[in-house]
């Protein structure tokens, strides 16, 4: 007895069938799969992780991280505007050379300002001491880079005569490299401006 041959049309239609439900499964794993990779990328940048002498892998949450990168980013202002701005004439050399190191070519340009403008020059000429006495800053997080915007009291010692300021700087805070013992907290300065500078009065003075 002849075995009858199945209609040519369908075979195709069930050619289609299996096709379309080789698509529709594929392209739902894919959208399983995205959604999964997803979640695990929402997931880790929520945590980090570390290893520690022990070779064990410890979490460590980006909050913490970014805590800790504030931190260092107080730490390098204040040294900036100590080594910038608290200056005499036996060591503004120095400091100078030290505050360079921290900021980009917008602090370099601001201090060729003040070279230009005569300032080092009184410095050593009237022999001037020059004490940063208080130091204030507020940062901003913007996810990639900190914007800041410091307050400092300046205290200029001319001999018998004493004033003092209040100079409010700005700019931004980038990653770089770490590079002891020049610049050790991996930050660099950058747009760096001074904003307004006054007298204070006697009876607003403050020191430390």
């Amino acid at each position: 007895m002849k075995t009858p041959f199945k209609s040519i049309v369908h075979v195709l239609r069930l050619n289609r069938f299996v096709v379309l439900a080789v698509v529709i499964a594929s392209g739902l794993v894919c959208m399983v799969a995205m959604v999964l990779v997803g979640r695990i990328y929402r997931e880790s940048l929520n945590g980090a992780f570390v290893v520690n002498g022990e070779g064990e892998v410890i979490p460590l949450s980006w909050a913490e991280q970014r805590d800790h990168l504030e931190v260092e980013a107080l730490a390098h202002l204040e040294q900036f505007h100590r080594w910038f701005y608290g200056v005499d004439a036996g060591s503004y050399e120095k400091n100078m050379e030290r505050a360079l190191w921290l900021g980009n070519a917008s602090v370099g340009a601001v201090f060729q300002q003040k070279k230009a403008d005569g300032f080092y020059n009184r410095l050593l000429q009237y022999s001037l001491v020059q004490e940063v006495i208080r130091i204030d800053t507020e940062l901003d997080w913007d996810g990639s880079s900190f914007a800041f915007r410091t307050q400092l009291h300046i205290r200029i010692n001319r001999g018998t005569v004493t004033d003092t300021y209040e100079l409010v700087t700005s700019g931004h805070l980038i990653q770089v490299e770490r590079n002891f013992p020049h610049n050790p907290h991996g930050l660099l300065i950058t747009d760096f401006f001074e904003n307004s500078l006054r007298k204070l009065e006697t009876h607003e003075n403050t020191e430390e």
